[in-house]
């Protein structure tokens, strides 16, 4: 069994159908839609704020999913958020920041606090993007820092539902298995 853990009161709370690998670890003030999965090896931690991830999101292999909290130097902290049919690739970093609706994010990808990405992005593995920076909806953005490369076409777009379905259906693989 995964390892579910409250802190302060809160415990995760998860969507219909959703699956979390045995060897991840989800803390705390964290929400999770339906239909969503996390892969092994990978920590998602509200600890010190919220994290609210929406429907048909997969969180891939060794990926922290963290938040910002409150201090004098960031009164209100960051929470982290992502929308629907968002799938993170493996080993990548989200710290404090927004994540849109249909966003794929690169293998090693690090989203620092503050970010907001916009819906429909695709962010290249390896990519750095630095605090308070905003990522436009329908772009592809890559290197360290980030930079925008183009516009997305449209069979990149329709790539979005495409492999958050793909996560969907290995996920019920898995979940089949343990009943």
């Amino acid at each position: 069994m995964a390892s579910i853990r409250s802190h302060k009161g809160y415990t995760p709370k998860f969507g219909a159908r959703a699956w979390v690998d045995e060897s991840a670890v989800v803390i705390g003030d964290v929400e999770m839609g339906d239909d969503c999965s996390v892969w092994p090896m990978t920590v998602v931690r509200g600890d010190m704020h919220r994290i609210r991830i929406g429907d048909r999101c997969s969180i891939q292999d060794g990926t922290v999913i963290h938040i910002t909290h409150a201090s004098d130097y960031n009164p209100g902290g960051w929470p982290t958020t992502l929308g629907d049919d968002v799938t993170v690739g493996h080993k990548a970093l989200i710290h404090g920041a927004t994540i849109g609706s249909r966003v794929l994010v690169g293998m090693g990808a690090i989203i620092m606090d503050g970010a907001v990405v916009e819906d429909d992005v695709i962010i290249a593995a390896g990519c750095l993007v630095p605090p308070g920076k905003t990522l436009e909806s329908g772009h592809l953005y890559v290197g360290s820092p980030c930079k925008k490369a183009r516009a997305l076409t449209d069979k990149e777009k329709t790539f979005f539902k495409y492999t958050a379905a793909n996560y969907v259906k290995l996920k019920d693989e898995y979940l089949a298995e343990q009943e």
